[in-house]
């Protein structure tokens, strides 16, 4: 019977690159794949077609000499002899390597060879750190406790005992991978002499039993700097895990929660505060003395007939910026206390008041305006 021509057999044209080939032979593989046609002589003939079809036309000269001379070249022996007749082991046998570049891992691919342990690079660790509002609007310094891994200075971080060092894997050669056959196709797996690794260590640093690495209770002092706000992230580098073998270590990554304080709220860069005063002073307008976060005293001028709620703005007062001189305002926020119990004296000065001022009330600025009925009082 005559041989099919190998681009009828993948489906491209004579002037098809080496990428559609390759994709053509890929499809036709994964079609007539002998797993996925079980028992079935006529997938098993096409696929050794197919096969051997790409093992010509990939090959830059074998192609050029098959397009001169067809099957009687001498890409085919000269004889036009096809690979008909190889059972499926022969045909990975030959094959090998277009199996591996088609198929993957799943063909036989081997990790690349290692002579000794791989550093690799330790983890950062995280921690949460507490501060008060005032911490946070001066700044302060925190002594930061917790465990990490160091390296191993018995070893130097090699994971062996003095005087020794770590060997290359002899079953898988370094590659940390052992291969297995089922029909044309190698697997791999994981290496059990070596642990998947690619070395092993006949006599391990007893220091650190041949982790290369140790944990230690460490301490250290960090410095937060003023203007911090919540929820930020510190890094202090090179404080998270040690790397293994000798990797480089992670970072410490510190998130700060600023505790919520009694009496001052900070918006942005401003801090905010409320200053309860008597009636008396919101009507006549008066002078007081505040003391701020910092324990300084602020002197505060109070308008006559200030409302409940007027904002004072007092700049450069507030929060400084984390970058730069520049602060925020300190907003004070007017209150007033209404006593609970008056003397008779008091009431009676108070109830001849009202009488003076009258109930009605301006709705000029939108309230809502009641109707005056009785004291309860």
């Amino acid at each position: 019977m005559a041989k099919r021509d190998f681009y009828e057999i993948l489906g491209v044209s004579k002037s098809a690159s080496a990428d559609e080939i390759k994709a053509a032979y890929r499809k036709l593989a994964m079609k007539y794949h002998p797993d996925r046609n079980p028992n079935n002589k006529e997938a098993e003939d096409k696929f050794k077609e197919a096969a051997e079809a790409y093992e010509i036309l990939s090959d830059t000269k074998k192609r050029q000499q098959y397009d001169q001379f067809g099957h009687s070249g001498p890409q085919m022996g000269g004889n036009g002899a096809g690979f008909g007749g190889m059972n499926m082991d022969d045909i990975f046998e030959h094959f090998g390597d277009i199996f591996g570049d088609i198929f993957g891992q799943q063909s036989g691919h081997r990790g690349r060879a290692r002579t000794g342990p791989e550093p690799k690079r330790g983890h950062n660790l995280h921690k949460d750190i507490q501060i008060t509002l005032k911490e946070s609007f001066e700044g302060v310094s925190k002594e930061i406790a917790y465990y990490h891994f160091v390296n191993c200075a018995a070893c130097k971080s090699t994971g062996a005992k003095e005087g020794t060092s770590p060997k290359q894997c002899s079953t898988c050669h370094g590659t940390g991978q052992v291969q297995f056959r089922q029909s044309f196709l190698v697997y791999a797996q994981p290496c059990s002499a070596c642990g998947g690794q690619g070395f092993t260590i006949a006599s391990t640093c007893k220091d650190c039993n041949g982790q290369s690495r140790k944990q230690v209770y460490d301490k250290f002092t960090l410095n937060i700097p003023r203007g911090i706000y919540d929820g930020a992230e510190l890094i202090s580098s090179g404080r998270g895990d040690a790397g293994i073998y000798g990797g480089p270590s992670g970072d410490l990554l510190l998130k700060v929660t600023v505790v919520s304080d009694k009496v001052f709220k900070r918006v942005g860069d401003d801090l905010i505060c409320p200053l309860t005063l008597t009636y008396p002073q919101l009507v006549f307008g008066c002078q007081v003395d505040i003391e701020s976060i910092d324990g300084s005293k602020e002197t505060i001028k109070i308008p006559k007939g200030c409302p409940v709620g007027e904002k004072i703005i007092i700049p450069g007062k507030g929060f400084y910026k984390i970058k730069g001189a520049n602060r925020g305002s300190l907003i004070v926020i007017t209150k007033c206390h209404i006593p609970k119990k008056l003397s008779a004296g008091a009431k009676a000065d108070l109830t001849t008041y009202s009488e003076e001022i009258g109930t009605g009330i301006d709705d000029s600025e939108g309230s809502i305006v009641g109707f005056f009925k009785k004291f309860l009082g």
